[in-house]
């Protein structure tokens, strides 16, 4: 009986004893581990990985960013999947930012009180929180809500909203949720930086050649206003005119440039300047072309060929046709005396999807091009030439003049005809350039001070797209301008503003913008027609059968258990 005693207490000793040296490993091992952060990310997509540039900016805060977010509340599960999302995102930010992002979520319509519910909703219309209505069908009942899918961003007394839900015309809910789970880093990341702005790189819009007026891209220049100070500038043969410029944009001259306004353009390329070209190689009357039901597209001369043939690129005078296409809203007739308006395909309104790897194209959806003509690269010593955009396998080009009818939409299109797959459409152009000036001015210029001619460029980047209506956005009468990308025929949002934006970030080095916008996250959702077919099936596999097996392996423990015991 003592030795009993004795053995049972020398085993409570070891018990104590081993009890506390695992709470000592622990306690040591959580105090060393607290000098070190390390997370792991098994998504198949890094998902939960952030953009080195992310970490970077978090890493740098120096003040609390704070979000309030109005995404909370009784919400459907797609809505309530980029809640949780947006949560977990905002704690992997709150982890990298050394606890300098702080977050609340509220339900803005949780009060019962109606004045006050209202009051709040005004509030927050005027602060640029849109509300959101949200339609659920099942069991074939329809129901109809709102929700404010947004956050206010707080951060040194500045408040800025961010629209967490970014609807999509044509896409069903599932897959715009989608998107708008990966556009979660990039949406905040980019409320940050717009609250840190200070001094903002400047981009300049040239005109004084008949470039698209500020109101025909204005949705173009106020998205790049976000990031960038932008203004517009006439050359006038003033050698100054580009000076502070990072970054020129030339969308859709209809006049020609003359040799004093190419020279002070090709200079600015020679200092490290970048160039967004958006050059109509072929000229289309459009008021004629709505009036009368045809045109010509005529070579459109703006004497740039030169210029461009010597930094690489040569933009060809012909119009591409393709079967990936936009439609025309087109009057048939009268019906009960109203004009009966029906959709046609229009082959001379391109739809491309890019299938290059780059991050300017990387993951975007379809661009809608007008009267689009192709490009082809030429020889230029030093000069990195990669296509971003190629037309689909069903192309066919149409050389100048060329008559253009509204009355061809009557007609099938032959596919053996549309054989010129792939046409170049959009090129980057990277390296030292070359003056096209080179061997072509006095000594007296050359040797001007003041003018500091260089033969020889710095290294530098620019972007070529042969049509310039891809960054025209629509204007309706009463309204004004419409996004950039949105067709009034079909409802439909395409890329343009992505990637126009891209093509900027790209040229100006801002490409921690890019890395978030080319993330993807792949859309993993069920099969609706399966589950209702099978939704008893479903139920049994997924809670009766884990019950089922944990009450097995219970009666199999308990009966070994007995039969131990019991001998």
């Amino acid at each position: 009986m003592v030795k009993e005693k004795k053995h049972t207490g020398t085993n409570k000793k070891r018990d104590i004893t081993n009890f506390l040296m695992v709470a000592a490993i622990v306690v040591l091992a959580n105090f060393v581990f607290s000098f070190y952060f390390k997370r792991f990310d098994l998504t198949a997509e890094k998902r939960y990985t952030l953009a080195p540039s992310t970490m970077k900016l978090l890493k740098n805060l120096d003040d609390v960013v704070f979000f309030k977010v109005y995404l909370d509340g009784d919400l459907n599960p797609d809505f309530t999947r980029l809640r949780n999302e947006t949560k977990e995102l905002l704690d992997v930010f709150r982890a990298y930012s050394n606890n300098q992002i702080e977050y609340e979520f509220i339900n803005p319509l949780e009060n019962p009180n109606k004045d006050e519910t209202e009051k709040i909703e005004k509030q927050l219309y005027e602060k640029g929180v849109i509300p959101e209505e949200v339609t659920d069908r099942k069991n074939k009942k329809t129901t109809k809500s709102y929700i404010y899918p947004a956050a206010l961003v707080t951060y040194k007394g500045k408040e800025i909203p961010w629209q967490i839900f970014k609807r999509q015309l044509g896409i069903s809910p599932e897959v715009a949720i989608n998107n708008s789970v990966q556009d979660l880093e990039y949406g905040l990341t980019n409320s940050i930086r717009k609250l840190q702005a200070k001094g903002k790189t400047e981009i300049t819009f040239l005109e004084g050649h008949g470039e698209l007026d500020t109101l025909r891209q204005y949705d173009f220049m106020r998205s790049i206003s976000e990031y960038y100070s932008v203004s517009r500038v006439a050359i006038n043969h003033n050698l100054d005119a580009l000076k502070g410029s990072s970054a020129v944009v030339i969308s859709q001259p209809d006049s020609a440039f003359d040799d004093k306004d190419k020279f002070i353009i090709d200079q600015f390329i020679m200092k490290g300047g970048k160039v967004l070209w958006m050059i109509d190689p072929v000229y289309i009357n459009y008021d004629t072309l709505r009036i009368k039901g045809f045109t010509l597209g005529l070579n459109n001369d703006l004497n740039l060929d030169d210029m461009l043939f010597k930094y690489g690129v040569r933009l060809n005078p012909v119009l591409v046709q393709d079967m990936q296409c936009g439609f025309l809203n087109i009057n048939v007739g009268f019906k009960n005396g109203q004009p009966n308006f029906q959709l046609f395909p229009w082959l001379y309104h391109p739809l491309i999807l890019s299938d290059v790897d780059h991050p300017v194209v990387k993951n975007l959806d379809l661009i809608k091009f007008e009267f689009l003509s192709t490009l082809d690269t030429v020889a230029a010593k030093g000069i990195k030439k990669t296509i971003l955009l190629r037309s689909s396998r069903y192309t066919k080009t149409q050389p100048t003049p060329a008559r253009i009818g509204l009355a061809m939409v009557k007609f099938t299109p032959k596919e053996d005809q549309f054989h010129n797959s792939y046409q170049s459409v959009a090129c980057l152009l990277e390296g030292s350039f070359s003056s096209v000036f080179s061997n072509r001015l006095p000594s007296a210029i050359l040797n001007d001070s003041t003018i500091a001619f260089r033969d020889k460029g710095v290294p530098t980047k620019m972007i070529v797209i042969a049509d310039g209506d891809v960054a025209k956005n629509d204007i309706r009468p009463g309204v004004g301008p419409l996004a950039l990308g949105f067709d009034r025929n079909t409802g439909q949002t395409f890329a343009n503003k992505t990637f126009l934006l891209n093509c900027v970030n790209y040229l100006v080095d801002d490409e921690g913008l890019l890395q978030l916008r080319a993330r993807e996250v792949k859309l993993r959702l069920l099969d609706k027609k399966k589950i209702a077919n099978n939704e008893t099936k479903w139920q049994m596999i997924n809670i009766a059968l884990p019950l089922g097996i944990i009450i097995v392996f219970g009666l199999i423990q308990f009966y070994f258990r007995k039969k131990k015991y019991a001998s």
